[in-house]
């Protein structure tokens, strides 16, 4: 019979496998000084008895948004003076309701907010900012997934026009370099935003990142220098992911544990790769919104079809591409198919931009040859995984309909 004992005693590789987990914040974030800085120089008037202006960060995952974020707040938090702020993340607190709840719940830790109507938590966040002349930030942390978002920034805005003292600003952290396309032109002119971009890490800088959370996170002599270059190599051959840096290097830490072997390898890293490339795929689909998830399973039905009824010698998915409007007849079919009503062609170029910002897909425009200009999709993962991890979601949906 297994004990805790037994499993505990187990030799690992492992010193500090927290220090490798994408959430921890370390004390110095390697190549990210100046949009620290920036970020600083934002939020700093809190600190004089000024409201900042809002800012805006733009970024692929993986490029130290919130991360950057989270520093800076980190030490806002402990300089003495009339600033506070709160972090939400959006996909929880997916409403403007939710985010004016969670800002009073933490504006105000002993007052039960169940039940409250929006306009009562306004009132409670507007009277409890004003009385103690609170200069207050609000993180949202991928702020495109509220559902009613002019409506959350309107009203964040314009509370300061009813704030007799104190102030609210934002900080934005979104991957969508698209977000204020979506906005109406009432939240955009309330908003007055300061933005910048957090580029994707090159190799190099990967690389750095990697060996400091590996001397940190391993025992000595555990990982080989060649492991922590393959990583962060293919990490920056396909985005320039630190997140998925070190979920590779996490799990092939734990690969080894498995294995018992003492030595993180070339070998282990490849292995790594392929579960979590498994993992982040299910993870960035099933978070998708439905129609995301529609145009995503349109494509995929049509790789799966040309993969069968190809008479070239080659059958490898990575050989075919699609154009634009067979997507879009392909979502307009699985629309059909799950009763929902297609959008227009117009969100639909939205959506495929989401999906290549977030890899699940590739684009390009066609050359000479092909009547007229088109984009051609390729799928970035096997259309028969994508078909699955898709079609289960919906599945579930449709029993708990």
């Amino acid at each position: 019979m297994p004990s805790f004992s037994e499993i505990l005693s187990k030799p690992s590789v492992f010193a500090d496998r927290n220090v490798l987990s994408p959430h921890y914040v370390p004390e110095a974030l390697p190549f990210r000084e100046n949009e620290i800085r920036r970020i600083m120089e934002g939020v700093s008037p809190a600190l004089k008895k000024e409201r900042p202006r809002n800012i805006f960060i733009y970024g692929k995952t993986g490029t130290g948004k919130t991360a950057s974020v989270k520093h800076v707040m980190a030490q806002f938090e402990r300089h003495a003076g009339p600033g506070s702020y709160c972090y939400i993340n959006c996909r929880m607190y997916n409403s403007r309701y939710r985010v004016i709840q969670k800002i009073v719940k933490e504006l105000l830790p002993s007052l039960d907010s169940m039940g409250f109507g929006l306009a009562m938590l306004y009132e409670r966040m507007v009277q409890e900012i004003s009385s103690k002349s609170i200069f207050l930030i609000v993180v949202l942390d991928e702020v495109d997934m509220v559902k009613d978002l002019d409506d959350l920034l309107y009203t964040l805005t314009r509370s300061n026009d009813e704030l007799k003292s104190g102030g609210i600003s934002i900080i934005g952290i979104t991957n969508k370099l698209t977000f204020k396309e979506q906005l109406d032109s009432r939240s955009r002119s309330s908003l007055c935003e300061n933005e910048f971009v957090f580029h994707p890490y090159t190799a190099s800088q990967l690389q750095a990142i990697l060996s400091q959370r590996a001397r940190l996170g391993f025992k000595p002599g555990t990982a080989d220098d060649s492991a922590i270059n393959l990583a962060a190599a293919l990490t920056a051959q396909e985005s320039g992911d630190a997140r998925y840096a070190l979920k590779l290097l996490l799990k092939a830490g734990e690969i080894a544990d498995e294995k018992a072997i003492r030595r993180i390898t070339d070998r282990e890293v490849e292995e790594a790769r392929r579960s979590v490339d498994r993992d982040i795929a299910f993870e960035a689909i099933s978070a998708l919104p439905d129609h995301h998830q529609l145009v995503l399973l349109g494509i995929a039905n049509l790789f799966i079809d040309k993969s069968k009824n190809t008479r070239l010698a080659s059958s490898e998915e990575e050989d075919f591409f699609i154009t634009s409007g067979e997507a879009y007849e392909a979502y307009a079919r699985v629309c059909r198919r799950y009763r929902k009503p297609r959008r227009s062609s117009r969100w639909y170029r939205e959506y495929l931009n989401d999906l290549e910002m977030l890899g699940l897909i590739t684009t390009v425009e066609s050359g000479a040859g092909m009547r007229g200009r088109t984009r051609l999709i390729r799928l970035g993962y096997s259309a028969a995984e994508v078909k699955r991890i898709v079609e289960k979601g919906f599945s579930i949906i449709e029993q708990k309909g």
